[in-house]
């Protein structure tokens, strides 16, 4: 597959299609086994493990279906530990603010529902400001609005901050909102389309 800097990439397909393994690939979480991952310029996976771990740290955001928040920290903690090891990030307090956690900065995880602390999750990985963004099922744990909350700030990213954002779900009705709609089955692309006319999320019923 191919990817342009600034996409919003939907990746579809059942459990088991090896869409998560792709993100770990492309994030630098995995090393592949076979073939090539070029990231500008570079093949990755020809990187050393410090080369990965700064490839990590400098270039990509993650956003886990399981959070993986700690759990001593605050919010605003968790947004700042990755905000702090990045040069050009985010104000986490204005991007907590953004997904709608402004008023549960000081709460710690476990004083949060499934659905705030996924959007936690998510506003840590927006506020390193990463030219590549990875959601593994970013709106899995939320309602409909909070979850076109979250679509908004992904599409955002894309169009906006210009970092490039793949979104990996089982939720086919999101593809309209994309660039590019990748269809994966038995760990293999099956289909990409390009999208001439991404759907606003404002305007996306799902």
């Amino acid at each position: 597959m191919k990817l342009k800097r600034g996409e919003l990439v939907i990746i579809l397909g059942a459990s088991g299609a090896g869409k998560s393994t792709v993100l770990n690939l492309l994030g630098g979480m995995d090393t592949n086994d076979e073939g090539e991952i070029w990231i500008d310029g570079a093949n990755i996976a020809n990187y050393s493990s410090h080369q990965r771990t700064n490839y990590r740290r400098e270039d990509v955001g993650f956003v886990f279906q399981f959070y993986n928040l700690v759990s001593n920290l605050t919010a605003k903690e968790n947004v700042e530990l990755a905000s702090e090891i990045v040069i050009d990030a985010l104000d986490p307090e204005q991007v907590l603010k953004d997904v709608g956690l402004g008023h549960r900065l000081n709460n710690f995880p476990a004083q949060l529902s499934g659905g705030e602390q996924q959007r936690v999750s998510i506003a840590r990985a927006v506020a390193k400001n990463p030219k590549i963004l990875l959601c593994d099922e970013p709106t899995g744990a939320l309602d409909y609005q909070t979850g076109k909350q979250v679509l908004k700030i992904l599409q955002d990213m894309s169009r906006q901050k210009g970092a490039t954002v793949i979104i990996v779900t089982h939720n086919g009705a999101l593809a309209p909102i994309a660039d590019r709609v990748i269809h994966m089955r038995d760990a293999t692309v099956k289909s990409m389309t390009i999208n001439e006319h991404p759907q606003d999320i404002d305007t996306l019923e799902y």
